[in-house]
């Protein structure tokens, strides 16, 4: 048995799901095991053009069980709705194909608003969230103060529970935000329109892990983000809420002694960031827009242009480090294609020196990029499947990153479309 993670190196968007769709033709369980609906995984195959937030990317392939670990926050609405949208285009999801842990706690009505009335209270110093409630589920779970998916099975108890939380939680809502409360009607109303939906896919998820591992079959662990949004080692505070390293995917997937044996991290050809802060290789002006027309830099979920730069050595180098990779999916290439000369950010300047290593987070305001050039290939390049077929500039593009960086580059994309890959 083989069980691989496939994580985002950089600030997330670096095309994680449409490795996913890729690989998983070798992997019987897909697990997604942190992170919710906050972000986009796009993947495109014969059967479609899809925008994933909740459902494992494992979703299009016939025969593999999909699973959303405990580590995940689970939104029953935005899930239903993601299921009902993807069914509508004819993709089968069944509890047969989809599985949901018991222990996975519940995005409850009041994220969602709370996180917005946060953004507001911080006005310009925001966080840059995109609303989705993600932050204050976090902090709720970890609070103890939510409720599990397997909890709607116990419907007295379940009752009991949400009277209790709702008592607690209106005080912040209306005493802190001066926002108008939420009721039981309402709760009960959401419990009956999207938990009931949900339902029949709740189960005992850490047992089906189990038994895969003793029957021999392969887990792909699923990531959300990057890096950079980690709760612990990301840009802080403008991460995510949650782990997203590949040393969490055992736990946050419901079966915290598995072991990987393959952490394959996804790299752009150059960067992207969505919402705030520091951001050193960012690039400004009509370079800029140039390359966010040329790879369609938009938020898969919220729609916002993506801020872009060159790709960036040294965040790369670093999420290499903690993730842990073992080899990495260099994608986009292929949207490089047009430039007469490729930068790329090879070291920052920190207090008027020259570094390799990524800073400490209050550090990286200040910090300034070292940019090189390198020459382009000014070709098309995406119906290419072969190595040695790429224009020469653009393998020693790939292989300057690949020695900078410190793992080897295993698979280039030149499209978006499941077929669009050159395997090294």
């Amino acid at each position: 048995m083989s069980n691989c993670a496939i994580v985002g190196i950089n600030w997330g968007d670096e095309g994680k799901g449409r490795m996913v769709d890729l690989l998983t033709e070798k992997f019987d369980v897909v697990v997604r095991f942190q992170g919710g609906g906050n972000a986009g995984h796009t993947v495109i195959n014969e059967k479609g053009k899809f925008a994933l937030h909740l459902l494992p990317s494992g979703i299009f392939r016939d025969n593999v069980v999909n699973v959303l670990g405990n580590g995940v926050a689970l939104d029953p609405e935005n899930l239903w709705t993601e299921i009902s949208d993807i069914k509508a285009k004819g993709v089968s999801i069944t509890p047969d194909n989809l599985k949901i842990s018991d222990r996975a706690s519940l995005l409850l009505p009041w994220h969602r608003e709370l996180d917005g009335l946060e953004e507001a209270r911080l006005a310009d110093k925001k966080y840059g969230s995109t609303k989705q409630g993600i932050a204050p589920f976090y902090s709720d779970k970890f609070q103890k103060k939510t409720i599990l998916a397997g909890e709607l099975f116990h419907p007295e108890k379940l009752k009991s529970h949400l009277e209790d939380l709702l008592e607690w939680k209106n005080l912040t809502i209306t005493k802190v935000y001066g926002a108008k409360p939420h009721t039981m009607e309402d709760i009960q109303e959401w419990l009956d329109t999207y938990c009931e939906k949900i339902k029949p896919f709740v189960c005992d998820t850490s047992k089906i892990l189990y038994d895969a591992k003793d029957a021999g079959k392969s887990i792909l662990f699923e990531a959300q983000l990057g890096s950079l949004r980690d709760i612990d080692f990301g840009i802080h505070p403008y991460t995510t809420s949650s782990n997203t390293l590949a040393a969490y995917a055992p736990i946050g997937s419901g079966a915290p002694s598995l072991k990987l044996d393959e952490i394959v991290g996804v790299v752009k050809a150059y960067s992207t960031c969505v919402g705030e802060g520091p951001f050193v290789c960012e690039m400004f002006g009509e370079e800029a827009d140039k390359l966010r027309e040329a790879g369609f830099e938009y938020g898969a979920k919220t729609g916002r242009p993506r801020r872009v730069g060159p790709v960036d050595i040294v965040a790369t180098r670093y999420g290499v480090k903690v993730q842990g990779a073992t080899s990495i999916a260099l994608t986009k290439l292929d949207v490089l294609s047009y430039m007469d000369k490729i930068p790329v950010c090879t070291k920052y300047i920190v207090d008027g020196k020259e570094t390799d290593d990524f800073p400490f987070p209050s550090d990286l305001d200040d910090a300034k990029p070292v940019i090189e050039y390198f020459d382009g290939w000014k070709s098309d390049i995406s119906g290419i499947r072969k190595w040695e077929d790429l224009p020469i500039k653009a393998r020693e593009y790939v292989e300057y990153i690949e020695k900078n960086i410190g793992c080897h580059i295993g698979y280039v994309s030149v499209g978006a479309a499941r077929d669009e890959i050159i395997r090294r």
